[in-house]
Formats: structure tokens, C-alpha cells, sequence
């Protein structure tokens, strides 16, 4: 047995006694296994998803058509003038209608009136809904069972009958458009927010925050209501294209204030003036596109939300783009060999 040099036993005995208070060395780069990123929030996630981005860039298109409608197209877009039913050229982009009127000004002007309309009617009839959906789900018993009656009625009552019935009797205008679209859209979101919050309602942190007594306001709206944001948001964007096509379909049908230009409108004097039998398409094209475009919009935000907020889409998105991303660095080990 050779003899050991006692500088190298001092050595060995100090790397030994670092390794033990520092724990095993790390590996390599290469093989270290990914982090977790940190928890973004849910603004910063809708940007870097392409679905909600496109959507909200096509919406926040729309949004600034619709403010600067006096600035791009300024006078009354509904004066009626000689040059009617023109085709699309030069000095009037989208044609003009029958009674000489531009179409792209009113399809601009028409945004500001269905816009507004839309998201008013998102929000009341969103946090209708959310009200009674907390109430319904903290309280329970018979204030579960009242409420839910209520809900289940108005589901059950045909929206579309009830909508004409109401703008039918009631004066005409905005107000009464908003009204009757809260009226009759609020039970939706009523229902699916119900059922989000019994989820949470038997949390123990909302037993916790019973039994040191906190009121039932603070419970729903500072305890359950946090943690509804995903399933809140996704509610208001289907109302918000809930009122936007209601909108359109009450004033084509005649129901709403003819006198205000909206798509809606716009499409009603379409029909009037027989723009698809006299074969004039873009009299009516174009608020009809831009209802569907904005519905579009609104749409991939909702899938945006929901893939951001849904735990199995993020892992099955993680998954596919793991296996994209393992042919590529296959293929790269291989050219470097």
C-alpha cells in the first residue's frame, strides 16, 4: 500500500465536505431538464397567443373605425343624394346606395351605434348573470332554488319570439334595444357562472373565510369571484357577440329606430330598397362582412382565453410543440455529425 500525501487528504477531505453542505453538483446544460417558466399574467398570455392576438387586433381595428367615423367620414352619412346605386370605384370605395347615400360611410358610422350596443348589452347581461349565479351558489337552499327557477324560465322562454315581442310594444330607440338584449341574454351566462362557482363554493378557503366570519359579500366577490376570471371573461365575450347579432337581426327585421345607422339598419334598407334583387351586392355585403369579421374577432379571443386558462389545452399545446420541435434537433444533431 503506498503512503498518501497528507496535502492531498486535507484536499480531498475539504471537496468532500463541500459537496455534502452543497448537495450534489448540477448537471450539465444540456442535460438539465427544462424549467417551469413563472406564471405570466393573463393579458401577457392573450399577446403571445396568435388566436386571441389576431383578434384583438382585428377588433381594435373596428374600435378605431368606430372613433374616428366623424374624422374619416364626416357630415350625415344618411343624407340622401342623386347618384344612387353606383358600383364600387374611385370616388366612392363601397358604391353607394339606392338613394344615393356612401355605403362605407355608413358602414363606419354603423359601427359606432352596433359596437356600443354590443358591449353594453355584454356587460349588464354578464354581470346580471354573475349575480345571480354567486347568490345562487353561496346562499343555496331556497334562494339556489328560486333563482334557479328564474334561470331555467328564461331559458326555456324562445329568445328570438320574445325579443320581437318586446321591441314590438316597447317605444323605439338604443334604450330600449339595450334593455330588452339584457332582458332576455342575462340567464346564459347566469347558468354557466353558477355552476363555476359551486365548483369553488366547497373550497376550504371559502370554509376558512366562513368561519372568521366575513360577510357573504366579501366571500363572493373578494374569495370565489378571483378565482372565476377565465370563465367571467369567456362569458362576456359571448354576450358581447350575443348583443351585436341581436342588434343586427331586431333592425333588419324592422324593430329597432330605423332612423339610427347601425349594420343592422343598414341591412334593413338594403332590403327595402331591393339591393339583392336589383343585384347591388354592396349595399349589403359590407355591414354584413363587418358583423361577421367582429364576430370573428371575438371569437378567437374566446379560444385565446381559453386555451391560456384551460390547463388541458396548455399541456396538449406544450406536447405538440415538443414534438415539432424533437425532429428539428434530431435533424440538427445529425448535420453536425
Amino acid at each position: 500500500m503506498s503512503a498518501t500525501d497528507p496535502a492531498e487528504v486535507q484536499l480531498l477531505v475539504a471537496t468532500d465536505h463541500r459537496e455534502i453542505l452543497s448537495g450534489p453538483t448540477e448537471p450539465a446544460a444540456l442535460d438539465r431538464p427544462p424549467r417551469h417558466p413563472v406564471r405570466q399574467g393573463l393579458g401577457h398570455s392573450l399577446v403571445a397567443n396568435r388566436k386571441a392576438l389576431t383578434g384583438m387586433i382585428i377588433l381594435a381595428l373596428f374600435v378605431a373605425v368606430a372613433l374616428l367615423a366623424p374624422l374619416l367620414a364626416p357630415g350625415d352619412p344618411s343624407t340622401i343624394t342623386s347618384i344612387g346605386a353606383q358600383p364600387p370605384s374611385a370616388e366612392h370605395l363601397f358604391g353607394t346606395t339606392a338613394k344615393g347615400q356612401d355605403v362605407l360611410a355608413l358602414t363606419m358610422w354603423g359601427a359606432r351605434s352596433s359596437l356600443l350596443v354590443g358591449f353594453v348589452v355584454g356587460i349588464a347581461a354578464t354581470c346580471i348573470g354573475l349575480l345571480v349565479g354567486l347568490s345562487s351558489a353561496y346562499f343555496g337552499g331556497r334562494a339556489d332554488n328560486s333563482l334557479s327557477l328564474l334561470t331555467n324560465v328564461f331559458l326555456l322562454i324562445p329568445g328570438l319570439p320574445l325579443l320581437v315581442i318586446l321591441a314590438a310594444f316597447l317605444p323605439t330607440g338604443m334604450t330600449t334595444v339595450i334593455l330588452v338584449l339584457t332582458f332576455t341574454g342575462w340567464a346564459g351566462s347566469a347558468r354557466v357562472l353558477r355552476s363555476q362557482a359551486l365548483s369553488i363554493r366547497g373550497k376550504d378557503f371559502v370554509a376558512a373565510a366562513i368561519v372568521t366570519g366575513e360577510r357573504a359579500g366579501w366571500i363572493m366577490f373578494r374569495e370565489i369571484l378571483p378565482n372565476m376570471a377565465s370563465i367571467v371573461m369567456i362569458t362576456l365575450i359571448g354576450s358581447v357577440i350575443f348583443g351585436i347579432g341581436a342588434q343586427a337581426g331586431l333592425e333588419f327585421l324592422g324593430l329597432g329606430d330605423v332612423s339610427v345607422v347601425s349594420w343592422g339598419t343598414n341591412l334593413y334598407w338594403a332590403s327595402n330598397d331591393g339591393a339583392l334583387m336589383s343585384g347591388t351586392w354592396w349595399a349589403f355585403v359590407p355591414s354584413g362582412a363587418a358583423i361577421a369579421l367582429v364576430a370573428f374577432a371575438l371569437a378567437l379571443i374566446n379560444y385565446g382565453v381559453d386555451e391560456v386558462t384551460n390547463p388541458r389545452l396548455r399541456s396538449t399545446r406544450r406536447r405538440r410543440t415538443s414534438h415539432r420541435a424533437a425532429p428539428a434537433s434530431a435533424t440538427h444533431q445529425e448535420v453536425n455529425r
